[in-house]
């Protein structure tokens, strides 16, 4: 026999929240780096949530934060454990077994009674002994197969063994106690119901718990601490307040139909069979009733009518009301996840629920991920606009600086290795490196390590005495000044090959790059596709692949001309595309497509490069996924302009990207020096 409170709980260790227990801690900046994808994918703040919501999320200390799909898988699991706790019978397999005991020891009775009117040699006795053996083992013989009709039968025997009929005796006036301990069960298990005056008390407590739901429901003060002090022992888990004192009972209500709903219907019958002959007190049945339909009516979302498939050993009814209340809340704990759409309605569930039913771990997942948005929202990385989230200057650039980390620890050593070192000269821009004075040095000094020589040269102590072979100022880099515009294709083709995600992130990185590490320079962001538009930086993670036809590089290249004419410095285009132009902007302010590509579309496109060029704009392409015309089509495009053509994938974009934005711009600083 399964001992439910035992066994099942000691899966887990629970206890009442107290506000001690530790709690996972959200760090903003390293949830917001992991929403960078999926915010550069789809840009939405609060559906990259809902995702995250459900996929969980990494700690900075390497653990993790469960998910709801994880969470919704525990609970899945622990149903499958609870079906598999036992068959909730109501003890019937063991009264089956112990009238078969019964009936075999009546039978024994029967032969020897009749054997012994053999050995005695009166005739007569024998004669009337073996009419009565047969007349009884017919009886027997005929006995209906359940245990109900069997009691039913034997109630009106005439046993011939006096052992048999003392256990059958004590087995119905036990079936007699259990049913009436069943009833009581359904309301508490601190309570017993084996005496007249148990019997009484029950039913003087029902009828008080009665009237105070009605006095409630009339808006009187219903009395609840004067009936605690009076039946306060019936209720060992010490509610505080009627309404909670009324939830524990309507779950152990709930449980035991839901035990006899999962039932077999021959079960059923039985049970129903057995509730008729061995019926409780009358009065106990009416305020059983009474409370039952008032409990029905206020917590009718629990399990009242639920079933669920059981297997396993016979459990008994105090045992299966145990494991269906726990079922009753795995239901209430999944429909309430069900509806869960955005971190704030996880602060609905209680997190005692969830820690008595899948555990602590389980519920202190739940208790971060509830915390998601309050924490970036209180980190200033995104914010509620007319209901919904936006992120704030402060989230777009922790999305670039993400995107710019992560694509730049990518890279390969022999990518990053020849670009490290190049002359310093003077000027306005730090390098964050030092040298050794020397006379004509700009006098900016950097005191940490200038202290830390004179201490090397001179040994510790105070005061330090400074000498001019000791300072060390700061390096600089003449103030120089490029502006580009980066043009990344929009067209389905992106998306349809897996580009538009790493583009956009190049297209994050290459803006927080310069904004932050060469802000003097200037950066325009177009996208096109049938047709070109200019982007802003608060625009860029909401951007997407556009739902047409069409690849306009001649409108890009025209929106990003103009962008530069008025910038100065030297000027650059840097397309991001993975096919050919097959659409180009008319004379009459139409759009013409085709595909393969018209040669007015190659034509216009060309004619567009060839002002760029005149206009000293450099052209420098990344093609992914080339085939031969596309290639033939950009070779074009570098002998008209002069710039460079970059042949990758999608996975080494960035990398090409960002090494030649930085070696170009290194570059045009060593140009300003010498020139």
């Amino acid at each position: 026999m399964l001992h439910y409170g035992a066994d099942m709980a000691a899966r887990f260790t629970y206890s009442r929240w107290d506000g001690t227990q530790q709690v996972p801690d959200l760090d903003a900046d390293a949830v917001m780096e992991q929403l960078t994808d999926d915010l550069l994918q789809h840009g939405d703040v609060g559906a990259a949530l809902r995702r995250m919501l459900n996929s969980g999320l990494e700690m900075p200390d390497g653990s993790r934060v469960a998910g709801l799909e994880e969470i919704r898988e525990r609970l899945r699991q622990r149903r499958s454990e609870l079906e598999a706790a036992g068959d909730p019978d109501g003890g019937l397999n063991e009264v089956a077994a112990e009238l078969a005991d019964i009936i075999d020891e009546e039978r024994l009775g029967i032969d020897n009674d009749l054997r012994s009117a053999r050995a005695s040699g009166d005739e007569r006795r024998e004669a009337t002994a073996s009419a009565a053996a047969a007349e009884r083992h017919a009886h027997l013989d005929l006995l209906p197969d359940d245990p109900a009709g069997q009691i039913s039968s034997l109630s009106n025997y005439d046993f011939t063994s006096a052992d048999a009929q003392r256990r059958f005796d004590e087995l119905t006036e036990r079936l007699r106690e259990q049913m009436l301990q069943d009833m009581v069960d359904r309301v508490t298990e601190a309570a017993e119901a084996t005496t007249p005056e148990d019997v009484a008390r029950m039913t003087e407590m029902l009828a008080a718990l009665n009237e105070m739901i009605e006095r409630r429901d009339r808006g009187e003060d219903p009395g609840f601490e004067e009936f605690m002090d009076r039946y306060g022992d019936m209720f060992p888990e010490s509610p505080s307040t009627l309404d909670e004192l009324l939830e524990q009972i309507a779950r152990r209500m709930a449980a035991a139909e839901a035990m006899y709903n999962s039932m077999s219907p021959q079960q059923q019958a039985q049970m129903q069979q057995l509730a008729e002959r061995f019926g409780a007190d009358p009065a106990l049945q009416q305020q059983m009733d009474r409370l039952s339909g008032a409990l029905r009516q206020q917590f009718g979302s629990m399990n009242w009518d639920a079933s669920y498939d059981m297997h396993g050993d016979p459990l008994s009814s105090a045992e299966g009301i145990g494991v269906m209340a726990e079922m009753g809340r795995l239901d209430e704990l999944e429909q309430m996840l069900s509806g869960v759409v955005s971190p704030a309605d996880l602060a609905e569930i209680d997190p005692d629920q969830v820690r008595n039913s899948l555990g602590p771990d389980a519920a202190d997942a739940l208790e971060a991920l509830s915390r998601l948005t309050d924490e970036l929202v209180q980190a200033g990385l995104v914010e509620r606009t007319e209901g919904r989230l936006e992120l704030t200057p402060r989230g777009l650039r922790a999305i670039g600086s993400s995107a710019l980390r992560e694509l730049f620890s990518s890279l390969r050593e022999d990518q990053t290795g020849q670009h490290e070192t190049y002359r310093v000269g003077t000027g306005h821009e730090r390098t964050f490196d030092t040298k050794p004075y020397e006379y004509g040095d700009p006098f900016q000094l950097d005191l940490q390590r200038t202290i830390r020589n004179a201490i090397g040269r001179a040994g510790p102590g105070t005061p330090v005495s400074l000498s001019p072979e000791d300072f060390e100022v700061e390096r600089n880099e003449h103030l120089t000044r490029a502006s580009t515009v980066l043009m990344v294709d929009l067209s389905m083709s992106m998306p349809m090959r897996g580009n538009f995600l790493p583009a956009k992130k190049v297209a994050m990185a290459l803006h927080t790059l310069i904004t932050t590490r060469y802000p003097h320079d200037f950066i325009g962001l177009v996208g096109f596709s049938e047709t070109a538009r200019t982007i802003t930086a608060a625009q860029l993670p909401e951007v997407s692949w556009d739902y047409v036809y069409g690849t306009n590089m001649h409108h890009g290249f025209t929106l990003a001309r103009r962008m530069l004419a008025n910038q100065q410095g030297t000027k650059q285009i840097i397309m991001i595309t993975d096919g050919e132009p097959t659409a180009h902007i008319t004379p009459s302010g139409g759009v013409h497509f085709d595909y393969p590509p018209s040669p007015a579309t190659i034509e216009a496109t060309l004619k567009e490069v060839v002002r760029c060029t005149r206009e000293d704009i450099r052209i420098n392409t990344f093609v992914l996924d080339a085939t031969a015309s596309l290639a033939a089509f950009v070779e074009k495009m570098v002998e008209l302009n002069g710039g460079r053509a970059f042949y990758t994938s999608n996975d080494e974009l960035g990398g090409y990207v960002l090494v030649d934005f930085v070696e170009r711009r290194r570059r045009l600083g060593r140009l300003s020096r010498t020139g």
